[in-house]
């Protein structure tokens, strides 16, 4: 496990990550000051369905599973990799968690608190102003998606494929909760 990064292998992974990749030099500098390292040893639960979010993450190493919890047990949705975020719904909305996330490996995550990207707000700072654009662009590029998906499903007759094509849709919303 990797509990320091160092601060130039921070900066290019950032650089790196579709949400950080329309920021300055100096606004990545401000940023790699306020994201928390936080390890995770396989099994590790970062956050559960229904917990308040407390925080959004970028998952720096490793592999995390995206499990929604049914009336049969949990179904694993999705499986994310390196620079993906996860979490940033709960910044801009006061909802409960709608999945669980699990580490599936041993893995290393960035921690973005949200009374810090608030705090980011209160100021008036242009990064967070930034990074809910992207959040917002993102949010939308899911959304159409998620449209087209359902358009196509609502012409096909086959219930496998209906399911099939569901189980996408619900997969990819959880994702970025």
């Amino acid at each position: 496990m990797e509990p320091h990064v160092e601060r130039e292998r921070l900066i290019t992974f950032l650089l790196e990550t579709p949400m950080f990749d329309n920021l300055e030099p100096a606004e990545i500098m401000q940023i790699i000051h306020i994201v928390e390292v936080q390890p995770l040893q396989a099994g590790d639960v970062i956050f559960s369905e229904g917990d308040d979010g407390d925080a959004w993450y970028v998952l720096y190493k490793g592999s995390v599973d995206v499990l929604k919890n049914t009336p049969h047990g949990e179904n694993k949705i999705a499986t994310l990799s390196p620079h993906s975020c996860f979490g940033e719904m709960s910044i801009l909305e006061s909802l409960p968690r709608s999945a669980t996330v699990r580490a599936a490996e041993d893995s290393v995550v960035f921690r973005i608190p949200r009374s810090t990207f608030d705090g980011l707000l209160a100021n008036n700072d242009l990064i967070a102003y930034k990074l809910l654009y992207h959040m917002a662009i993102m949010l939308a590029h899911r959304q159409r998606a998620t449209t087209d998906t359902l358009s196509r499903l609502l012409e096909d007759t086959s219930v496998t494929a209906i399911h099939a094509g569901l189980k996408v849709i619900v997969g990819e919303a959880s994702v970025k909760e």
